[in-house]
């Protein structure tokens, strides 16, 4: 006899439809799975006998023989398990076909015959919205998030009941999905607040104008002077995620296996902050049989924070080049290719120099060829989508004993919000987002910031991405300064001081 159960298994950040076809014949007994599975899935013949001995249900004494449709692509996962049972049920004649039709099941079995729950099950319930679900307790509130039907047992036993129609289908409360991201905010605790950061009046003005125009930001100076604290409190600064991008962020990390809050969209932008010791995979994703998303990818909508920028291989940084141009990640493999959203705000922390003291004469103890080496582990072309790069020197005496606070977080986002709502008037999220055929438009120069403008190009400080860049920060620096509909002299010029000289600030000029 044949039994076919719908499951599906990750692929990217998309759920991939799969067929569990089950025959039950005579022959030697046994079970074999094909269909391409990994070491997980040839696992599950153990996991999935144990868990049908120890819930009192029949193990077929025949051949039995699992195919996963369409052969020519990988599954891996453990949430294949459950699927299996329920075919070998239905093929040797336990349950009747009929009772699961028009039902998918996917979820890991115990071997006491508990049901478990698998990463990435929303992006799974997505791929499997014209079946009504059936998943573990601890998955049914995640599963619901893609909003089709969904039901949930605790044990292989209970879900054989209900199938048969001798229990009837009951679901533990869980809080219904909203497009409302306000109602699904949650108190994650207090976040690091700028009041914390002493002095630095020029790095605190970067990270606003950063946070409010989605600039990419290069903070530059010896250990101590309060980078990594700075770019802590980025996230702090940047409003509440919309609604589709909400949507987006959750399924990225439910497909990566990470964390997320039961029944709720993530609607606080995420803050990711890998080790340099990481790999170019790791950072942009596909290292995994599931196509995995890289860090990269799980900071969509928030700030992906590179600390000691120096120390990251440079074919790593190289890596990056191409997600932040397009705001996308395509990451091809022998086994196939995937695409996922990868807008992030990147903020980076370097030292000047390998000793961190370089500046003034003296001050640093490097030699010019080790400078150069270090300077040299960052191209030009990744330099050039800095649109902010700033010195972050120790702060004074007088700044760490001030006994008054600098502003406060909330004030500062007070002012990123209003500069993004102003952004999102031109049809874009963030100003850094907008076109350059459209800069005429919304960004027009006057005459004193067009011939400083120009003057700089002349100069060659500023490559032809550069040009675009610097207008785009313009842009922002005149939202922060009550949204004037034109780019004056005055926002040039700070425009131009914030992208910084890089040569100045790696220190290659202090010898």
């Amino acid at each position: 006899m044949i039994a076919t159960v719908p499951s599906a298994v990750l692929h990217g950040v998309d759920g991939r439809l799969i067929s569990v076809e089950v025959h039950v014949s005579n022959g030697l007994p046994g079970l074999t799975i094909v269909g391409l599975p990994d070491a997980a899935v040839r696992e599950s013949r153990d996991r999935v006998r144990a868990a049908l001995v120890s819930s009192g249900l029949p193990w077929p004494r025949r051949r039995v023989t699992v195919n996963l449709a369409p052969s020519g692509m990988k599954k891996a996962g453990a949430g294949l398990d459950l699927p299996i049972a329920i075919g070998i049920l239905v093929a040797s004649g336990v349950l009747d076909q009929r009772s699961v039709d028009g039902y998918a099941f996917v979820g890991e079995l115990g071997l006491d015959g508990s049901l478990r729950g698998v990463p990435g099950i929303m992006v799974l319930a997505d791929s499997l919205m014209a079946h009504r679900l059936v998943v573990a307790e601890e998955n049914v509130g995640e599963a619901r998030l893609a909003g089709g039907a969904c039901v949930c047992a605790p044990t292989l036993t209970d879900l054989v009941a209900r199938c048969a129609g001798r229990r009837p289908w009951v679901d533990p409360p869980v809080q219904e999905p909203t497009d409302d991201v306000d109602a699904d905010a949650v108190d994650d605790g207090p976040m690091p607040d700028l009041t914390d950061v002493a002095g630095q009046p020029v790095a605190r003005r970067a990270l606003e104008v950063a946070a409010a125009g989605g600039h990419h930001l290069l903070l530059v100076g010896p250990p101590g002077g309060g980078k990594t604290l700075l770019a802590n409190r980025l996230v702090g600064l940047l409003p509440n995620l919309g609604p589709a991008t909400a949507r987006q962020v959750t399924r990225i990390h439910s497909a990566a296996g990470e964390p997320t809050r039961t029944g709720q969209l993530m609607v606080r932008p995420p803050f990711r902050a890998p080790h340099h010791g990481v790999s170019a995979v790791a950072l942009i994703g596909g290292g995994t049989a599931t196509m995995r998303p890289g860090e990269i990818g799980l900071a969509h909508g928030g700030a992906l924070f590179l600390d000691e920028l120096g120390e990251f291989p440079a074919a790593v940084l190289d890596a990056l080049r191409q997600p932040l141009e397009d705001g996308l990640v395509r990451v091809s493999r022998a086994r196939g290719s995937i695409t996922y959203p990868a807008r992030v705000l990147l903020v980076a922390a370097m030292n000047p120099c390998p000793c961190g003291h370089g500046g003034p004469p003296g001050s640093c103890r490097c030699t010019p060829a080790a400078r150069s080496r270090y300077a040299r582990r960052l191209s030009g072309p990744l330099l050039d989508r800095f649109d902010i790069a700033v010195r972050v020197d120790l702060p004074s005496a007088d700044d760490l004993m001030a006994s008054s606070p600098g502003e406060s977080s909330a004030a500062v986002a007070d002012r990123v919000a209003a500069a993004r709502a102003l952004a999102a008037g031109r049809g874009v999220d963030v100003n850094a987002d907008l076109p350059a055929s459209s800069l005429a438009q919304w960004a027009p120069l006057d005459a004193d910031a067009t011939a400083l403008l120009e003057r700089t190009v002349r100069s060659g400080r500023l490559s032809a991405r550069g040009l675009h860049r610097v207008h785009r920060l313009a842009r922002t620096v005149a939202d922060l300064d009550g949204g004037a509909p034109g780019v004056a002299r005055c926002h040039m010029a700070e425009a131009l001081f914030l992208r910084g000289d890089r040569s100045i600030l790696l220190g290659e000029d202090s010898r």
